[in-house]
């Protein structure tokens, strides 16, 4: 899950700079906890060090009523100035406010309002109004913003909202949720039918990484529902899923998902064109070394093919004697010779003799 949670708080920072993401992606290489503290400390910085003019408008608006204040907001100041003015205020004041301005210019405000605000306000908010926001926030494609907001709405709106909103902007808010732990709740609210139409989207819209991180910030029954309706789709789909994968490199986030399948879904994994390719396999077991989630891998490999499984088996035998030693290791430890030995059998007599020299076996 990191690379891709480290992919969004990118997406987050960037938004919060006003720079192009691309032009961020060192911090892609970072632990993903370390990019989210900066992420808090830019906050703090943009906003807490905001110029004095911001808090003497803010005063100011306290002596006119809400309706004056909304007027000079949108005439005067724009939606960047009114989101700065509005984390200047008391949120029910703020929250007065807002609800006298037009519901396109609040949406194009949200973006440049103090995340830290945004509870406090969203709390004071007519709960009719909170939904309209919210859907000229997914029809401006702005699920950025939706994703700092959706974490703290009522299950009352979030009700009204689901059915407006696509499935694509489903999955790219949930992408950038800035309060995962309400991701299960919001899924609950979803309902078995629409989750399915929201995975099966994924493929068309090519959304399978955000597909990938939604699943991974939730846990038990519904990441193995998740896991179990991305297996159901047609083959290209799947494949596409695989192949996606691939070239990201995001295997730490697929194979924990594979692991919860039963056994005629895992078979259905292993026959895709896709895992026929030793590029492909081999990528697998690189990310697998890398991350250590063999017990994850290797119930997959004994689904695939047997040319599929000559080919890991090869991949695993040119590993150097320090990952074989941890390969082994964690074989042990839990329990996988079972699945391993098959492998083993399929290496040349050298690669056997530097498995069975390897320390973890004396």
């Amino acid at each position: 899950m990191d690379k891709l949670r480290s992919r969004a708080e990118t997406l987050k920072i960037a938004r919060l700079l006003d720079v192009e993401p691309d032009t961020l992606a060192f911090l892609r290489t970072l632990p993903v906890e370390d990019v989210r503290r900066f992420r808090e400390s830019c906050v703090a910085e943009l906003f807490d060090r905001t110029p004095e003019m911001l808090d003497r408008i803010a005063s100011a608006t306290k002596l006119v009523p809400a309706g004056v204040a909304a007027a000079i907001s949108q005439k005067a100041l724009g939606p960047r100035l009114a989101a700065g003015v509005a984390g200047r205020l008391e949120p029910a004041r703020a929250a007065d406010i807002i609800e006298k301005l037009p519901v396109p210019f609040t949406a194009q405000s949200c973006g440049h309002l103090d995340p830290r605000r945004i509870k406090g306000i969203v709390d004071r908010l007519d709960e009719g109004l909170v939904v309209r926001i919210a859907v000229a926030l997914a029809e401006r494609g702005d699920h950025l913003t939706m994703g700092r907001f959706v974490g703290h709405l009522r299950d009352s709106a979030l009700r009204r909202i689901l059915p407006q909103v696509d499935d694509a902007a489903v999955l790219r808010t949930g992408f950038t949720i800035d309060e995962p732990e309400r991701l299960g709740q919001i899924i609950e609210l979803m309902g078995a039918e629409r989750l399915a139409s929201v995975i099966a989207s994924a493929s068309g819209e090519g959304l399978w990484p955000e597909a990938l991180a939604v699943a991974g910030m939730v846990t038990g029954e519904q990441r193995a529902r998740i896991a179990s309706l991305a297996a159901a789709r047609p083959p290209e789909q799947l494949d596409s899923l695989v192949v996606t994968v691939s070239e990201q490199d995001l295997w730490e986030s697929l194979l924990p998902l594979v692991a919860l399948l039963g056994e005629e879904e895992r078979r259905a994994v292993a026959v895709l064109p896709s895992l026929r390719e030793a590029q492909v396999l081999g990528g697998v077991v690189r990310a697998v070394v890398a991350t250590g989630l063999w017990a994850e891998f290797l119930p997959l490999v004994e689904l695939l093919p047997d040319a599929g499984r000559k080919v890991v088996a090869d991949e695993a035998a040119a590993l150097t004697d320090a990952d074989l030693d941890a390969l082994a290791r964690e074989v042990s430890k839990q329990d996988l010779w079972g699945l391993v030995l098959p492998l083993v059998e399929l290496m040349d007599d050298g690669a056997k003799t530097r498995i069975f020299e390897l320390p973890a076996f004396q």
